[in-house]
């Protein structure tokens, strides 16, 4: 270890040039992208090496080092995300979950029962209008043709589940 320190302290300006590096990557790890930050961190910390010229022994311990440090600081900056003021932001979702009674308060749900005319035929699935209104649908299983009338039997989800209203 006293070959790393004394190789550290006659080139100062190259750790400090390395030192610099890392917290371009610090800095890039906060800015989303991989941009002119990050580059010119890892360019830094390359030259760095190559100008150290240290011994395979040394570079290893260094290289080490260096990746503890960034480590920390990755896991610092997830924790400042998700805890700090970017987690607070209307730009993050945070609610990703549905609801359990989503599917009970469905909008769709108001369709239950309409009437319609199907706008393409339904080979189960199609395109059907209910009261100037475009909706995916699906039928109950056999085919309905092009401008026939059709019922909602149900909505499960976004799924609505239609019948041909036959003319007796």
């Amino acid at each position: 270890m006293e070959g790393l320190g004394s190789l550290l302290m006659s080139n100062v300006p190259v750790v400090v040039m390395m030192l610099v590096g890392v917290g371009l990557l610090v800095f890039e790890m906060y800015v989303p992208g991989f941009g002119v930050p990050g580059i010119s961190g890892i360019a830094l910390l390359v030259l760095g090496f190559v100008l150290l010229g240290p011994t395979l022994a040394q570079g290893l311990i260094l290289f080490a080092i260096l990746v503890a440090i960034l480590c920390v600081a990755l896991s610092i900056c997830l924790i400042t995300a998700s805890r700090g003021r970017l987690s607070k932001s209307k730009l993050v979702l945070n609610d990703v979950a549905v609801a359990a009674d989503a599917a009970e308060n469905n909008d769709l749900n108001y369709f239950v029962g309409r009437q319609g005319v199907t706008q393409t035929a339904l080979r189960p699935a199609g395109i059907a209008e209910f009261d100037g209104v475009k909706l995916n649908v699906v039928s109950d299983g056999e085919f309905i043709d092009k401008d026939a009338r059709i019922s909602v039997l149900s909505v499960k989800g976004n799924r609505i589940v239609v019948r041909e209203l036959r003319e007796e």
